[in-house]
């Protein structure tokens, strides 16, 4: 069975790995989860060919959900499904929408019921 995919988009290297790891251990080994972060030379920023890399890594036939942290890498995110009709972007938290959707995926779920409830997490409270 194959689940949707999911990128994490940020414009740090290290925190885009970071939430990758925390949203594949709530996927339970089912959800695949690639982190996107950083820019070409490595420092803090965005990259279009990181993303896509990413996006096509993770795609494994059942669509791409992608999540940004801020400004810029939202921006890429959009720009790299522009043209693509298996991926979508996630209006989500970036930490708490990728836990969400790599719980959600790693049921089997689809993409829109994915993109639901990594969307859904902004109204999860911390208190």
């Amino acid at each position: 069975m194959s689940t949707v995919g999911i990128v994490v988009i940020s414009h740090s290297r290290a925190l885009a790995a970071g939430v990758a790891e925390v949203a594949r251990a709530m996927g339970v080994g089912k959800a695949v989860v690639e982190p996107a972060g950083g820019g070409p030379d490595g420092g803090l920023g965005t990259s279009i060919d990181l993303v896509e890399q990413a996006i096509d890594a993770a795609d494994g036939g059942a669509g791409v959900l992608l999540l940004a942290d801020l400004g810029g890498s939202v921006l890429t995110a959009r720009l790299a499904i522009e043209d693509r009709a298996d991926a979508v972007f996630a209006d989500a938290p970036l930490v708490e929408g990728a836990v969400a959707a790599a719980s959600m995926a790693a049921t089997g779920a689809g993409l829109a019921t994915v993109k639901a409830a990594a969307e859904a997490a902004a109204s999860h409270r911390k208190t």
